[in-house]
């Protein structure tokens, strides 16, 4: 029988996602936050949340499916997917996110834009575990900021995704050391360092 670590982030790809690149988002997802990770697919497909006259996927309806499929054991989710997102007041959207809640999600979609060979590219791999610890960071109640450096700075663009580093800023650092802590004392822990 299989042995479920509690407090747990859940990496659901939604589709055919590589194993590589699932292995290096939950790297990722592992350093920024401290809570152990595990990849276990909740949901078969995002047919649900498809909208026709945009031939897009609302990813606010795909968060909620996420969040009430959620193990016992989740803290948190990121949901991975490789159709193209929107949000009704936007064009399109890298990912979304349930702010202080349990569940986000990312589009492989877009941040392939410009790259020849994505599977092989570093720099995609590098988008992906930006834009997932983004959304995530939302989740531990992180909003945007203003530090264009700053994993939680807001892009409108794939070169600001480029731009932007892979860390927090020393702001978001200490909010989000804060929300751990609020955790910590309900309870829920990240794993020992």
């Amino acid at each position: 029988m299989r042995q479920f670590l509690p407090n747990t982030i859940i990496i659901s790809p939604i589709g055919e996602i590589e194993d590589d690149i699932l292995k290096a988002i939950e790297k990722g997802v592992k350093d920024a936050f401290g809570y152990p990770t595990e990849i276990t697919p909740l949901i078969e497909n995002v047919d649900f949340a498809y909208d026709a006259h945009r031939d897009q996927y609302h990813s606010t309806p795909i968060l909620k499916r996420l969040s009430d499929t959620a193990p016992a054991h989740c803290l948190k989710i990121l949901g991975i997917v490789d159709v193209d997102l929107f949000i009704p007041i936007l064009t399109h959207v890298y990912g979304e996110a349930q702010l202080g809640g349990k569940a986000s999600i990312i589009s492989t979609y877009r941040l392939k834009k410009g790259i020849l060979e994505p599977f092989r590219s570093e720099k995609y791999v590098c988008r992906l575990r930006k834009e997932a610890a983004h959304e995530l960071g939302h989740t531990f109640n992180l909003k945007h900021c203003r530090e264009q450096s700053c994993i939680m700075h807001y892009c409108r663009r794939i070169e600001d995704v480029d731009h932007k580093s892979e860390r927090f800023c020393r702001y978001c650092k200490i909010l989000l050391n804060d929300e751990i802590k609020r955790l910590r004392a309900k309870g829920i822990k990240p794993l020992p360092t």
